[in-house]
């Protein structure tokens, strides 16, 4: 599903016009990438948490000079926790 879908799928089931719909998606999804910038966890109830997480620096090898040690530096990374209730319809 795309967020085109999504638009669709939400002003057919609600009456609201395509424009207003994906408004208010494209809104809320900036916020949670404005919130995750800033280093806050987004909890959405049921559904799940978003979480940023600091990756720490590790050691790699470039596989076609096995030999060569290259050093990989931390980032940062965004991780998805699934709420009970999406666990629950994804495992049925």
């Amino acid at each position: 599903m795309t967020k085109r879908d999504m638009v669709i799928r939400i002003a057919n089931e609600t009456g609201l016009t395509q424009q207003e719909v994906y408004a208010v998606i494209q809104q809320s999804l900036d916020m949670i990438m404005e919130s995750l910038a800033r280093g806050e966890n987004v909890e959405l109830r049921n559904f799940g948490v978003f979480q940023v997480k600091e990756r720490k620096q590790r050691i790699g090898r470039n596989p076609n000079r096995p030999e060569q040690v290259v050093t990989i530096p931390s980032c940062k990374i965004v991780k998805f926790k699934p709420g009970k209730v999406m666990k629950h319809l994804v495992s049925e």
